[in-house]
């Protein structure tokens, strides 16, 4: 059975990492892909597809890399269009595992069994909170498994997150 794992992993975190691990304990191949994948550089989306890419592959074993294919697919902003849109990049697939409402609503609508994951302390483990942390320089290594922490300070991520303007960022600067 092949599972899909869908996200915009920004940045990828250890609720991501535990929602990947729980589909690849029910499932031989689990693709994972990567949304919005246009989009870098601003307060929602500061890093690239292929930076997420890296981040995700590092944070899998080796062996856990042999059952995972991981696609970026640009966002269509249209619902009613968007599975088939995902469906044209990846192989086929069986299952759908995603706490999102709306992931699991248009899925189901196409016919897909989906399965909503196990949270992961949802109000912690969140790109959201970890960014909001990231600006504000609060402990956020934790959140995110070891190498993506090194990956997002090597690209100078809290630097990034200020320079594109988010709400947040400019309190921080005042």
């Amino acid at each position: 059975m092949r599972g899909l794992v869908v996200g915009r992993f920004q940045p990828f975190h250890k609720g991501h990492l535990s929602v990947i691990k729980e589909a690849l304990r029910l499932c031989d191949e689990v693709i994972v892909v990567i949304g919005s994948a246009e989009e870098s550089h601003t307060p929602n989306n500061p890093f690239t597809a292929g930076e997420r890419f890296q981040m995700i592959l590092a944070s899998l074993t080796p062996e856990e890399r042999k059952n995972v294919l991981i696609v970026p697919v640009r966002d269509v902003n249209r619902y009613s269009v968007w599975v088939n849109h995902l469906e044209s990049y990846v192989p086929p697939f069986d299952i759908v595992f995603s706490n999102s409402g709306l992931t699991r609503s248009l899925f189901k609508q196409a016919g897909y069994q989906v399965r909503k994951t196990k949270a992961y302390n949802p109000g912690l483990y969140s790109a959201t909170e970890i960014r909001r942390r990231i600006v504000a320089g609060q402990k956020w290594k934790s959140l995110v498994p070891e190498p993506v922490a090194h990956m997002i300070e090597a690209l100078d991520g809290r630097q990034r997150l200020l320079d594109s303007g988010s709400e947040h960022a400019r309190k921080v600067m005042k």
